[in-house]
């Protein structure tokens, strides 16, 4: 089991910036995928951003949705179990409850909601105009 713990969601004006942190505990693993969905009223969840890892690879890997490349980073802490969802350049288009979501033992690339095996409770992102 994993546990899954996100902070730092609030209001904020467009154009401003924000960082949401996810506390992963319980199951460790030799591979880790870790990510960040959003999902806004009436609205499915959509991917946002993920970041992967092997105990082999010299360097994790990250991926990004379209709509928020250059704009959002996601980066990870081993030491802390955390991962962190930078986000700048806030549009009112990105308001949402934020979930983190992770698959241990998994280090493949994916934006598949379906794909992911735990997730947070989320946290809510405003963004004003």
């Amino acid at each position: 089991q994993v546990q899954l713990v996100e902070s730092g969601g609030g209001l904020v004006q467009a154009g401003g910036s924000l960082r949401l942190a996810c506390k992963a505990s319980g199951r460790t693993a030799t591979k880790y995928r870790m990510g960040w969905f959003r999902q806004a009223p009436g609205k499915e969840r959509e991917f946002v951003a993920g970041l992967s890892w092997s105990w082999s690879w010299s360097s994790d890997s990250r991926w990004y949705s379209d709509s928020v490349k250059g704009r959002f980073t996601i980066l990870g802490d081993n030491a802390r179990n955390t991962v962190y969802l930078e986000m700048s350049s806030l549009k009112p288009e990105d308001t949402a409850v934020y979930y983190c979501a992770a698959s241990p033992g998994d280090s493949s690339t994916n934006a598949d909601t379906e794909q992911w095996d735990y997730w947070g409770q989320g946290t809510q992102v405003t963004v004003s105009s």
